[in-house]
């Protein structure tokens, strides 16, 4: 915080833009980290919600329920792992990822193998900021890497994109497969890292071998769910579904707080009991707001009403034009796309509050990681406001090669 650039004070927001407290409008390219893929306000979403505060804003989901979550618990089973797939509502990405990992290793202990309560995990990953979900972030490469040792140790592995990455994963795994409960990772883009990106064939590499062993496989779609990969769920683009699906950020177009876990109903099965030991214990207070539902609701029909995914297509033919050219800088390491996400990374560090200083000066808001400048817009922007984004990136990138 002593080293940290003064926050910049919003009073307002609409479409893609941002009112600051001194009256001045800022473009965001980021979409408050990827949630506000309807834009900031849209009616639907605030019209869903007002309607819902006024009739009931919120009742514990313990022996309780409400149609909002009946809904949306649908919906969601549809869109995903299936008509009898079980939602499991919590209010962070964070916390979706936790239930994910506790319902994996109950999973096994309910099915009498104690034993397996590992997780194998992948470099570059980040699923959230409570302790199990640190646990399966990268080890050595990441803003948790300083709580090495006090986390429980997990198995982290290189994503297997070569031959031989893949032989060495296979063996990895064979060798620990008693002891694992399962695999977690992101797919298509490691978003957090920096926009990092692997192919749909590792993730069917990754499932064949859970396969083979009879592990499960979480996809944490927290941050690439709902559009932001090119298709709704970038597990869509592979050849299998996950045994549990983590969802949060855009669940609500970025409206209010809410997250998801969704898992089989193979693997509910093992939960469904008489044994009263065998349910999964774990109660977040505010689980399936009603709000939240609600606006998760609203979010669900303009996916369904709105051409989201073909504004989403739009945005990533853009971004491959403005990236080709951003491309040939000689301040530039590489430039990558992916679905409505575009990133270049610069060869060498920069002070990332000076950055956002300068973008800020520019008219846009952009907010770097590590020496990656990305953007991952509202799928409502349009292209002129998409191409101001890459003005103030491209002078950004001059500047760049000016000092070194």
């Amino acid at each position: 915080m002593k080293t940290a650039a003064p926050p910049l004070h919003v009073v307002a927001t609409d479409g893609v833009r941002m009112t600051l407290s001194d009256r001045s409008m800022l473009i965001d390219g980021i979409a408050s980290w990827w949630t506000a893929c309807h834009g900031y306000n849209h009616p639907h979403i605030v019209e869903a919600i007002t309607r819902q505060a006024k009739q009931m804003p919120h009742v514990m989901l313990g022996g309780i329920v409400h149609d909002q979550a009946m809904r949306l618990s649908t919906r969601l089973a549809s869109l995903t792992l299936g008509e009898e797939a079980k939602v499991f509502f919590s209010e962070s990405g964070s916390v979706a990822v936790e239930v994910a990992l506790k319902i994996a290793v109950q999973y096994w202990m309910n099915k009498g193998q104690s034993k397996r309560k590992k997780f194998v995990c992948f470099q570059g990953a980040y699923h959230g900021d409570t302790s199990g979900a640190m646990a399966v972030c990268d080890a050595e490469d990441s803003m948790h890497a300083h709580f090495k040792g006090y986390l429980i140790e997990q198995f982290p592995h290189a994503i297997p994109e070569t031959d031989q990455q893949r032989n060495a994963f296979a063996a990895f795994v064979d060798e620990r497969a008693d002891s694992i409960a399962g695999m977690i990772i992101e797919p298509l883009i490691q978003m957090a890292a920096g926009m990092r990106t692997h192919s749909a064939e590792a993730l069917n590499f990754i499932h064949e071998i859970c396969r083979q062993h009879g592990l499960l496989l979480i996809a944490d779609e927290v941050a690439t769910g709902f559009g932001r990969t090119g298709s709704m769920f970038a597990y869509q683009q592979t050849n299998f579904k996950p045994d549990i699906l983590c969802l949060g950020k855009a669940l609500t177009g970025g409206a209010i707080p809410l997250a998801a876990t969704v898992a089989a109903e193979n693997i509910y099965s093992a939960f469904h009991s008489d044994n009263t030991e065998d349910a999964l214990m774990h109660g977040p207070t505010f689980m399936g707001n009603a709000i939240a539902c609600a606006a998760a609701n609203a979010s669900i029909d303009l996916f369904e009403t709105e051409p989201r995914l073909k504004q989403a297509s739009a945005i990533n033919k853009l971004l491959h034009q403005k990236n080709e050219s951003l491309a040939k800088h000689s301040a530039v390491r590489s430039a990558r796309v992916l679905g409505a996400v575009g990133a270049i990374e610069l060869k060498h560090p920069f002070d990332v509050g000076k950055a956002m200083q300068f973008f800020r000066q520019s008219g846009v808001f952009i907010r770097p990681i590590g020496n990656v400048v990305y953007l991952a817009p509202a799928f409502t922007i349009n292209a002129n406001e998409l191409s101001q984004l890459y003005e103030a990136i491209s002078q950004f990138v001059t500047m760049q090669e000016k000092i070194g």
